[in-house]
Parts: C-alpha cells; structure tokens; sequence
C-alpha cells in the first residue's frame, strides 16, 4: 500500500501546472501529495493539515496567473461544423502570406491554446498538432520555453498566446494596419480582459464541486499521454487536489460566488456586443476569438451548459462556432 502511494504521489506530483503568461509553467509536488491524502480519505485530520498548509502557502506564493488552468483545467474540447447554409464565411489570408508549416504544441483542453486555434482555424490557417505529455513534455525538450502554446511557424518559434496571435496577424493581417484608433482599442481592451479576468472565472466554475472536478479530469485521462497507472492516479488525485486548490483561487481572485462570477462575465461580454453580432461587427475580430477560444473548452461542461442556460451569451456563441467552422487542423 504505501508502494503505491507512493507511485502515485510521484506521478501526480508532475502533473498539475501553473499559468504563466499564457503558458504552462513547471509542476507543482505539493499539490498532489495533498490530493493523495484527500481521495484516500485518511481519518488522521492534523496529517491532511500538515500537508495542506504547505500547498496554500506554496500557491499563495505563486505569481501564476492561474492554477492549472492549461492541464488540469482539461476540459472536453468542442469540434464544431459550419453548416451548408452558413451566412456567415473563414476568412483565409491570400496565398502569399499563407505560413507553409506550422506546428502547435499543445494541451488539447488547454485555454490559452485553444485562443490560438480559434486563430487559425478561422482564419483558416492549416496546423499539425504535437500533443505534449503533462508528465515528462519531452516533446518540448528541445525549446528553453518550457509551456504552452509553442507555435512554430515556417521554422520560427512563437510563445505566448496573446504575443502569437499578434505576430502572426501582423503576418497574414495586413488589412489590420487600416483600422481605426476606436476600433483597435475596444479590440485592444476586450483582449487584455480576457487574459487578466476571463480566464480566472473558469478555475473556480470547472473544479467547483467533486463531481465537476472529476468530470473535468475525464477528458484529459482519455486524451492525454498517460500510462493506465497515471490516468487513475490523475484522475482522482488530481482532481481531488484542483478542488481544493479551486477554493484558494476564489478567495486569491475575490470570487464569492462562482457561477454569478461566470455569468456576470458573460454579461458583461454580450453588453459589449452591443446589439452586433461580433465585437468587430458583421465579422469577428480578435477580441470574438479570444473569448470563444478561451470558453470553448468548457462549452459543454456542467459550467458552460449554466452560463449558456442563464445567459444572453448563447447566441453570440452559436455563431462564433458557426463562423469558426471546422478546425484547419491536419489530421495526423
């Protein structure tokens, strides 16, 4: 018994992340030995203090953005399918400025990466995907930026969501140089609202309960790289850990209540919509993407069905997956 505690702990003391800047960070052991002794439902409550206090104090200590969000944030994934009668069209930047490779490496069920597919997908931009293992990310060995997203385009390596997707529009973008001063910066606000509130809603709604910890973990057992050991240790430990480290992310963030926090910020997005169907008018910009790159994961989640149910976001995200259609991924 204590053999596999053992194996447990050390492997889920790999697993979960923190957020930095967009990307995914070292992990975190502390955390974990905490989950093991919260799932295992030890009756010895001055051990479960011992080990807890050390994972408040070591995450308080964080400069993070958020805990997890990019791994065990995992959530499932939304593939969506522009209809037939779409009103709506991608927009595919001219032949010429079309980058001839790019790779994505990624967590599937990650935010921020998913702020960059919504990107290229749009916009129609033909992408390989090398799914990084949580554990040992060997497949990103190779780079000194050790967290995802890593774009790399035609050779050249891009970091950080929001810094890619500037880059790369700069790149194919070139029409965005004519915009209006208003315009870039409502585009400019809703974007930076994005990455420094946004996503700290989502933590603290995917990991509010056992239930929906464990429903967020099932996703990232079935589709990451994980041993059969690991995707029990992941997913018990590991959402057991999140649902307590979700607690400390409510009070890091002022949240007091997580579902009014989720649909306030969905409210408060619609009321910047302003009766248009994108923040960009007839058409998405970059603030539309990010926002739906950025729910897309937790859709349809328990979390995301609420915030659909009890808001006036349901429309606007209806269209967004009609517009951004089918991803532009190439199939392995």
């Amino acid at each position: 018994m204590r053999r596999a505690s053992s194996l447990t702990s050390s492997v889920l003391s790999r697993t979960l992340a923190t957020v930095h800047d967009g990307g995914v960070a070292g992990f975190q052991p502390r955390f974990l030995r905490v989950a093991l002794l919260s799932s295992c439902g030890t009756n010895n409550s001055d051990t479960s203090r011992r080990w807890f206090s050390p994972l408040l104090s070591s995450f308080s200590k964080s400069s993070g953005q958020t805990v997890s969000l990019c791994l065990a944030g995992a959530v499932a994934t939304v593939s969506t399918v522009a209809t037939a009668t779409s009103v709506y069209a991608k927009e595919p930047p001219p032949a010429e400025v079309m980058p001839k490779e790019v790779v994505l490496y990624q967590y599937e069920a990650c935010p921020f990466c998913n702020k960059v597919k919504a990107f290229l997908d749009y916009y129609d931009i033909p992408y390989k995907v090398v799914e990084v293992n949580p554990l040992s990310k060997k497949e990103i060995k190779w780079s000194d930026y050790k967290k995802v997203p890593i774009l790399m385009v035609d050779g050249e390596q891009l970091v950080d969501s929001s810094a890619i997707i500037d880059k790369l529009g700069k790149r194919i973008l070139p029409e965005n140089t004519s915009k209006s001063g208003a315009d870039e910066d409502e585009e400019t606000k809703w974007r930076r609202w994005v990455d420094n509130h946004l996503v700290h809603v989502l933590s603290p709604n995917i990991y509010r309960n056992t239930s929906e910890a464990l429903e967020s973990f099932d996703y990232i057992t079935s589709n990451g790289n994980f041993s059969f050991t690991e995707k029990i240790s992941v997913k018990y430990a590991g959402a057991a850990a999140m649902y307590f480290v979700s607690k400390n992310l409510k009070k890091k963030y002022n949240i007091t209540d997580e579902r009014a926090t989720l649909y306030e910020a969905a409210e408060t997005w619609v009321d910047a919509l302003n009766g248009r169907n994108f923040l960009g008018g007839s058409k998405p910009n970059l603030a539309d993407l990010a926002v739906f790159g950025v729910l897309r994961p937790i859709r349809y989640l328990r979390s995301g069905k609420d915030m659909v149910e009890h808001t006036r976001i349901g429309d606007w995200y209806s269209r967004m997956e009609e517009v951004v259609g089918e991803s532009s991924r190439i199939k392995a």
